[in-house]
């Protein structure tokens, strides 16, 4: 699987006469054709829907055409999940200068990447947080509000939080934004999917979910019986949160889930730690 592998990402590099967007549209479509990659069984993927490589490759693109990563970053993917963002990283990073680390509260997805990605590539790590999570992982011994992560300060140039508040309550949001603000190094960037509710979402045909208020003010739940399967929030009330944090929000990209055309499905916020990198 090594030598299949290495030799696409060979062959990506060896495209300097072709523009960075054709380069990277190249390797997108490459990874969804890889049939080397490993990809887990339908039955164990316990996040996420449609194609496991696709939607993967899709996040390829926004981290590089939305978030400004390069193939030197030292990535966080905080809710790795069981991989759907590692997967196409390890054809994107850099092998001796890019690393990353994954870290979930569900075991199951942790040990199936060390299974089969960190073997074939050993800069790609992953480690169980054992966070409390009413969905995903009710048993947890350390509550959210209080995360911190075990890796040092500055440690990395991105962090992806991949709907990940989109399943948090804004207390817990705060905390991992004053990670982020810890772990990134000066220039570092914080890419965040988040369901924004703005005035006039919830009139339009075709918003999916509709969101009703929910018990604090500025949130909204998808499903007032399970709030966490999909909480959104007004944007003044996120972004605060990252603010406070001491993170410079730089972009804000709005998803399709409200029945408008864009790329992506969910709200894109990218916030940075200022200084030199």
């Amino acid at each position: 699987m090594n030598a299949q592998v290495g030799n696409r990402i060979n062959a990506y590099e060896a495209l300097p006469a072709l523009s960075e967007e054709s380069r990277l549209s190249w390797l997108m479509e490459a990874i969804e054709r890889n049939r080397f990659l490993p990809v887990p069984a339908p039955e164990n993927v316990f996040v996420g829907d449609g194609n496991f490589k696709a939607i993967g490759a899709e996040f390829l693109g926004h981290f590089v055409r939305i978030g400004d990563l390069s193939p030197s970053d030292r990535v966080l993917d905080i809710g790795c999940g069981i991989g759907r963002m590692a997967l196409p990283l390890t054809q994107y990073l850099d092998e001796a200068t890019g690393c990353y680390e994954g870290v979930d509260p569900v075991g199951e997805g942790i040990a199936w990447c060390v299974k089969n990605i960190t073997p074939a590539y050993p800069r790609f790590r992953f480690c169980q947080i054992d966070l409390a999570h009413e969905l995903y992982n009710p048993g947890g011994s350390l509550v959210g509000h209080e995360v911190v992560l075990p890796f040092l300060d500055g440690s990395f140039d991105f962090i992806a939080m991949v709907s990940v508040a989109t399943h948090l309550p804004l207390s817990e949001i705060a905390a991992y934004a004053r990670e982020a603000m810890r772990l990134l190094a000066p220039g570092g960037r914080l890419f965040m999917t988040a369901f924004l509710v703005l005035e006039g979402d919830q009139e339009r045909a075709g918003a999916r979910p509709q969101f009703a208020p929910g018990a604090e003010a500025g949130t909204w739940y998808g499903d007032p019986s399970a709030p966490l399967a999909a909480i959104g929030f007004d944007k003044t009330v996120i972004k605060q949160a990252i603010r406070s944090a001491g993170l410079d929000i730089k972009r804000v990209d709005l998803g399709h889930w409200r029945g408008i055309n864009s790329t992506h499905y969910q709200d894109i916020i990218v916030a940075t730690k200022t200084g030199a990198a």
